[in-house]
């Protein structure tokens, strides 16, 4: 089975991989770009900011969309995820129900509302 955007990745490097396909994610069909990624900033071993600034300083991957979804509500974390060219930062609620409805939220926006440049 060939994997798909909606495959989920056990780790960053392995996220990255896909994103840039690379790796394992080499021959990934990039007729089919991704959509939106949603990204939160505490990531094991590596900080979400600097995932960021890879996906958004690479000319392939620039105009996806970034969400971040994080708990984090510092005002140094936010700015800075903008500064690196976030499009929208979302505090995860707490609450799995509420964190689901907002997650489900954000995929129709992003997917059947926003429109991309092409």
């Amino acid at each position: 089975m060939s994997p798909t955007a909606s495959t989920w990745s056990r780790t960053v490097a392995e996220a990255l991989d896909f994103i840039f396909c690379r790796g394992a994610y080499a021959s990934r069909d990039t007729s089919r770009p991704l959509k939106v990624i949603l990204l939160d900033l505490k990531l094991p071993k590596v900080n979400g900011l600097e995932v960021l600034q890879a996906i958004k300083t690479d000319d392939r991957t620039r105009f996806i969309p970034v969400v971040v979804v994080t708990s984090s509500r510092e005002s140094p974390d936010i700015r800075a995820a903008y500064a690196l060219g976030a499009n929208s930062y979302v505090v995860k609620p707490v609450d799995f129900d509420a964190f689901f409805n907002a997650v489900s939220s954000l995929g129709l926006y992003w997917l059947l509302v926003n429109e991309p440049p092409k």
